[in-house]
């Protein structure tokens, strides 16, 4: 029987190192009550690192891995390597039982082969989808997948990413009824291909707890209208690092126009609690935490560069699709889903 209070960390992944994610693994413990960690690296780094964190202490176990999944390594080399890398034993664990989720913020390639590897897929599944939360003008983040694992995709695959993008929005944004939306090229039923023309079909006659909206373009991804936003790979991530950016340019945008003159500056000083604002809503680390759903487990990813405070929101984002049970959800809304829709699909 899996252990829900325990989440495994891949401590060695990410850019900014041990330090970091043992920061966050601290601030984790410190917000999440009766939380326990496996701390998955070297144990003599590991160790050193613990004495910066007495909270951890007694409430994390240090398993040794020799070997370390580097930024550029190609997901073939990593699938080698993984029963010696932190990275794999991480999701080994959950494989075994031994925690009810895995955390990593390295490799994006070399997680997703890994994870698909050991754990597999549910049933119903063809192919697994990065799926995470987006802000939005609302009242909630929006759901986004996927993000890249797939880059081409048919109507029967979009289907499966809309029914568990759902359960991932009722588990995370608690929402009981997730308005699901495709993305397109248009708003109108004639609009896109006929893989997303037939996904839409189906989807409109959907059996789970969803409601299908139709169609959304892709300047209304932050309106806050659609609490799940479904994709390919390919558009996904392009969509993705687009958001990015734009956060970036509209906060240096900001940036160099209150320090541009001391008139600038004293305007800076006036509008600063809405700056703040805006800075915080549009900060990556506090929407931290892109899962693949569709696996026999739940495996997390953190993004490279996240701050401490990131790394615990996708720890604590793990935690809670334990406790929700999420792959149980998902796995219970694909049977219930109308199969003769799916199987026409096929």
């Amino acid at each position: 029987m899996t252990d829900q209070s325990v989440i495994a960390v891949d401590a060695m992944g990410g850019d900014e190192g041990l330090a970091v994610m043992l920061a966050g693994v601290a601030q984790a413990r410190r917000a999440h009550d009766g939380m326990r960690f496996v701390l998955v690296g070297d144990e003599v780094q590991i160790a050193d690192g613990l004495k910066r964190h007495p909270n951890l202490l007694a409430n994390a176990e240090v398993v040794h891995a020799p070997e370390v999944i580097g930024g550029s390594d190609k997901p073939s080399q990593a699938i080698r390597r993984a029963k010696r890398t932190s990275m794999g034993i991480a999701i080994d664990l959950v494989k075994k039982g031994r925690a009810g989720a895995a955390v990593s913020a390295g490799n994006t390639g070399a997680l997703m082969a890994m994870a698909k590897l050991a754990l597999r897929t549910l049933p119903g599944i063809d192919r697994p989808a990065l799926a995470a939360p987006l802000p939005t003008l609302g009242a909630n983040d929006v759901i986004m997948l996927d993000l890249g694992a797939n880059a081409e995709v048919d109507a029967r695959n979009l289907v499966q990413f809309a029914v568990m993008g759902a359960a991932f929005a009722r588990t995370t944004l608690e929402l009981e009824c997730p308005r699901v939306a495709l993305l397109n090229i248009g708003s109108e039923e004639q609009k896109g291909t006929g893989e997303i023309r037939a996904a839409a079909a189906m989807l409109r006659e959907a059996k789970v707890p969803l409601t299908f909206t139709g169609f959304v373009e892709g300047d209304k991804l932050a309106r806050g209208d659609h609490d799940v936003i479904v994709c390919d790979g390919f558009a996904g991530n392009i969509a993705l690092k687009t958001a990015e950016g734009t956060a970036r340019f509209v906060a240096d945008l900001l940036r160099r126009a209150f320090t541009s003159s001391v008139r600038s500056k004293l305007g800076f000083l006036i509008s600063r609690p809405a700056t703040e604002l805006l800075r915080e809503h549009l900060d990556p680390n506090n929407h931290n935490g892109a899962v693949f759903l569709g696996l026999n487990g739940i495996v997390v990813k953190s993004h490279g560069g996240a701050t401490a405070n990131g790394v615990a929101v996708a720890i604590g984002n793990a935690a809670k699709m334990v406790r929700a049970d999420l792959t149980r959800r998902i796995a219970d809304d694909l049977r219930n889903f109308a199969p003769e829709r799916e199987g026409a699909a096929a």
